[in-house]
């Protein structure tokens, strides 16, 4: 609107309202001829009336008639006052400052044709040069990536253009790639989490937002069926325009080839990566040496001590077309994590199923090991939504061999089922502290083991009501206390008697246990291998 108030022929336009609207942008021109104009304008166009059809209205519908055009996205509103209207009363004007609807005053002896033809002039010339910038900025990007380059300096080319920072990230938020001014933690810019993911599934494409000073326009980057992620852009000096989101369309398109690019890159390293760690985990690879010359060769460093940590991802529906991308977007955010933290780990991905050989000091400990995988899979996890995989996680206990990598990552598949049975979908669980469970996962006969349950502990098996989940509960912590009463009543906040009465109920229950080891271990027996049916 700035620009138009330089023309000639409003040399003469006085500005009586609406001073903060007049950065809007104005797209074309309309003539009011008629009261009820409101559902011709459209959005960004400059309004112009000699003021007749307004000439029986009154003071309210003056002001509801500003609020209208305010709602319809009107840039500005250009009147010849004096013939038809004398003045706007101070109402209409006060809501016009109130939208930042700039109103102006023309001379009476202007003439509307004059009027269009000089904005709609510096209109097409803006779009002519908007097209011009757009083409460039596509030749530009487009070049990069045709000449071999990637998604970073794509962004690079971005900043040189239209931002001071631009982040690329996938449609879970992850950061792909990033140019320009960067905090150190991304969790301190707006729209990120503190894990530093993009919050994709709240922050909405196409939306122009002001943060402390700070601009940020979030863009899709488009492929096909489904978006491939998104493009964030930061600048301090002044909002997005919708010529910006013009060039910000051709940015996209370049983010998109470049996405598609490394896709189709990393699709095919992936599977050759993935087919020879497979032969490695099952032994089929070659002997040691072999095996650690061939990963030396990937970038990977198998001549120290590993652990093999599993993480296994629920299933995606099939008939999904974002589903299909969401393994390779797993293997791909494993990948970036464990990079940041051992660049010479090796991944790989097994259609729901990631593989880490994680190198980890000898002498660490298995809780160490652990910490340092919930650390890993926290980060992957992130906060969720997005699409973001629910999975659980196994690790191995760590092996200083080559040879005993197969029964390292057997160990770390059973870590796996055991702890998904025990802890839920999210569960990290290390080899180590299955404990016994070890053991009752690996009897096949299922039928045998649950018959060995129900003739154990009777009724309390089977029963799923509150008093037989509140005898169990009991019977543990008993249990796990040695069977001393005293500390089991403290611990379940009974009464001495009361936890005495209980104890009775289950030896009716269960026979003697409090007296008969064998019992006892079976009863200890039953409760575990119950636990991996009933988590």
């Amino acid at each position: 609107m700035t620009e138009v108030l330089e023309l000639p022929v409003m040399r003469g336009a006085t500005v009586i309202a609406g001073r903060d609207g007049l950065d809007a942008w104005v797209s074309s021109v309309n003539v009011m001829e008629v009261p009820d104009v409101l559902p011709w304008v459209r959005p960004h166009e400059m309004l112009l009336t000699t003021g007749y059809p307004l000439r029986s209205h009154d003071a309210d519908d003056l002001t509801s008639w500003i609020g209208g055009l305010a709602d319809h996205g009107v840039s500005a509103v250009a009147l010849k006052l004096a013939r038809y209207v004398e003045e706007l009363p101070a109402a209409a004007l006060a809501e016009a400052d109130r939208r930042g609807l700039a109103v102006l005053t023309l001379p009476g002896d202007v003439s509307f044709d004059d009027v269009i033809n000089q904005v709609l002039t510096v209109v097409i010339n803006r779009r002519a040069d908007t097209l011009a910038r757009a083409e460039q900025v596509l030749q530009d990007l487009v070049g990069v990536v045709i000449a071999g380059g990637d998604l970073d300096q794509v962004c690079q080319g971005v900043v040189r253009h239209l931002a001071r920072t631009a982040i690329v990230t996938t449609m879970d938020g992850r950061v792909l790639a990033s140019a320009g001014e960067l905090p150190e933690r991304l969790g301190e810019l707006p729209g990120f989490d503190p894990t530093g993911r993009f919050v994709v599934e709240t922050e909405l494409p196409g939306v122009s937002a002001e943060f402390d000073g700070q601009h940020r326009l979030v863009a899709r980057v488009p492929g096909g069926r489904a978006d491939l992620g998104r493009l964030v852009l930061m600048r301090e000096d002044g909002a997005f325009t919708a010529e910006d989101n013009h060039v910000v369309g051709q940015a996209t398109t370049a983010a998109a080839l470049a996405i598609t690019k490394h896709q189709a890159i990393a699709a095919v390293e992936g599977k050759y990566r993935g087919d020879f760690l497979r032969d490695a985990l099952l032994g089929r690879a070659g002997d040691a040496d072999r095996v650690a010359a061939h990963a030396a060769d990937l970038g990977w460093d198998l001549r120290r001590p590993l652990a093999v940590v599993v993480a296994e991802a629920e299933e995606a529906p099939a008939e999904d077309a974002v589903a299909r991308t969401l393994p390779e977007r797993f293997r791909a955010a494993w990948e970036r994590v464990v990079g940041t933290d051992d660049h010479a780990a090796a991944v790989a991905g097994f259609s729901q199923e990631v593989v880490v050989l994680l190198g980890v000091p000898a002498e660490l400990e298995p809780a160490g090991v652990t910490e340092r995988v919930v650390q890993m899979a926290a980060q992957v996890h992130g906060r969720g939504g997005g699409g973001r995989r629910t999975f659980a996680t196994g690790i191995s206990r760590t092996i200083t061999d080559l040879a005993d990598l197969p029964r390292a990552y057997a160990e770390a598949r059973k870590a796996v089922q055991v702890g998904r049975r025990l802890h839920g979908e999210r569960a990290i669980t290390h080899f180590d502290a299955l404990g016994v469970f070890r053991l009752l996962s690996q009897v096949e006969d299922r039928a045998e083991l649950a018959s060995f349950v129900a003739e154990t502990l009777g009724p309390l098996a089977a029963d799923t009501s509150e008093e037989a989940e509140d005898l169990r509960t009991t019977l543990t912590v008993l249990l796990d206390n040695n069977l001393n009463v005293a500390s089991t009543a403290r611990s379940l906040h009974f009464h001495y008697n009361s936890l005495r009465y209980r104890i009775g109920k289950l030896e009716r229950i269960l026979g003697p246990f409090t007296t008969d080891p064998r019992l006892r271990f079976a009863i200890m027996l039953a409760l575990q291998a119950r636990q991996l049916d009933h988590p």
